[in-house]
């Protein structure tokens, strides 16, 4: 592409200053023609009728309307869809992989927040810190200066689930810690584990020997409940469960049932249901730290997000491949 391809914005107006402000706009600008005024957030309306009709590359983002065989011989001229967000799934179609039309995703941009939360949350569980806060809330009395046995994080044992995006990069911003990090994923070999510098482990044997255990595969049939009664059991007194992938990844009535006896705790960014209703035993359970799904690219962080549209768009223009394209036979194996 020599020329500055036609494009156009095709998801939920809202979001489009949020991942495209001004200079993340204008950079995306240089390289394609697009109104920052059009926004299909369906394809129905004459205007977005039109405009698909002339449209090369379709940038998408949260709330983008399904790309079905209708919309895409609409669209006679589409040659990439660059995606500013994670997942395509809520979008995607099978005629879409079926035709010769490219398809990028800044999923990798969204792991970066994701799993800086997750580090957050395995130093600070590794500490005790969440559980010593509510104590010191509720007893409001300060337990002194004596050494605090049992908590720490030199040595500490720390199970990753899944080598997903997110999980390799927990991995990888786990490495200048003392800490014992294993991983299981059954779609991983021993070769790939040594590669990211972990061993590899079935999942009830992670399960044993984890004092934190950190989610990060993806939900699809087979992986719902994931992390059930059974597999919470396994688990050593006083571990603590983060998860940060999808609620339906983890019993909750299993866990609600740990986690009121004390015997585990709980560090949940995504729950089931979400949001979680008002009388869930969550809120309330001082071994349980629930945040409203904020893990994943939030306030400047979401212009990351628009950055890595404009990067690709650029390699577009240039006649490059992309740097971020999505293979749709991953698909099932992803969020």
């Amino acid at each position: 592409m020599s020329e500055r391809p036609r494009a156009l914005f095709a998801m939920t107006a809202g979001h489009l200053p949020l991942v495209f402000p001004p200079d993340v706009l204008a950079r995306l600008r240089e390289s394609v023609d697009i109104d920052p005024d059009l926004i299909a957030e369906d394809f129905t309306g004459v205007r977005a009728r039109e405009a698909l009709a002339r449209t090369e590359i379709l940038v998408t983002g949260w709330g983008c309307p399904r790309l079905d065989a209708a919309v895409l011989d609409a669209a006679p001229r589409l040659r990439a869809v660059l995606h500013s967000a994670g997942s395509v799934k809520g979008f995607s179609t099978p005629e879409l992989w079926r035709r010769s039309v490219v398809v990028s995703s800044a999923a990798d941009a969204n792991a970066v927040p994701v799993a800086e939360y997750t580090l957050a949350m395995i130093l600070l569980a590794g500490k005790d810190v969440l559980a010593a806060r509510e104590r010191l809330r509720t007893e409001r009395v300060h337990p002194g200066w004596s050494v605090v046995p049992g908590i720490g994080n030199h040595g500490r044992r720390v199970g990753v689930i899944g080598a997903s995006r997110i999980g390799r990069r927990v991995i990888a911003l786990l490495a200048p810690f003392d800490l014992r990090v294993t991983l299981t994923d059954p779609y991983v070999t021993e070769r790939r584990a040594a590669e990211l510098g972990v061993p590899l482990l079935p999942l009830d044997d992670l399960l044993r020997t984890s004092d934190i255990v950190t989610v990060h595969a993806p939900e699809t049939p087979r992986t719902r409940h994931l992390v059930g009664r059974r597999e919470l059991a396994l688990m050593p007194d006083g571990a603590t469960l983060i998860n940060t992938a999808r609620g339906g990844l983890v019993d909750h009535d299993a866990l609600v049932e740990e986690v009121r006896a004390g015997r585990l705790n709980a560090v949940l960014d995504v729950t089931d249901p979400e949001p979680l209703p008002a009388d869930s035993p969550l809120y309330d359970l001082p071994g349980a730290f629930v945040t409203p799904h904020l893990a994943g690219s939030q306030g400047n962080e979401l212009s990351r997000l628009g950055t890595t549209v404009a990067e690709e768009a650029a390699r577009l223009l240039a006649g490059e491949e992309l740097a971020h394209p999505v293979d749709p036979g991953a698909m099932e194996r992803e969020a």
